[in-house]
């Protein structure tokens, strides 16, 4: 793990609000918070890059599908009875 090092920016006084709620709520720190976000974030954007790449990497080898066959899977997704109809959550249901 690399040394840390600390770094400054500005955040709206209702955001710093909403920041210590949460950290109350979840007895930590603000700074905890802050770094555990921050470490999502890079997270976060170096997955949308992975997919970006494979992307593009899909449109130069040209396994691309046009338009009409993207909506025609829409539309059988969406049609009653769907596998995707099957993985709905009844509203009644409870995590514990």
């Amino acid at each position: 793990m690399s040394k840390a090092r600390k770094i400054r920016f500005r955040l709206d006084e209702d955001k710093i609000d909403a920041l210590d709620a949460i950290a109350y709520a979840s007895n930590r720190d603000r700074s905890s918070l802050l770094t555990e976000g921050m470490a999502n974030y890079l997270d976060l954007q170096a997955y949308h890059a992975g997919l970006i790449k494979k992307g593009l990497i899909a449109v130069k080898q040209g396994r691309t599908i046009g338009t009409a066959e993207v909506q025609a899977k829409l539309v059988a997704l969406c049609a009653p009875g769907a596998a995707i109809q099957k993985n709905r959550v009844d509203r009644n249901t409870r995590y514990v």
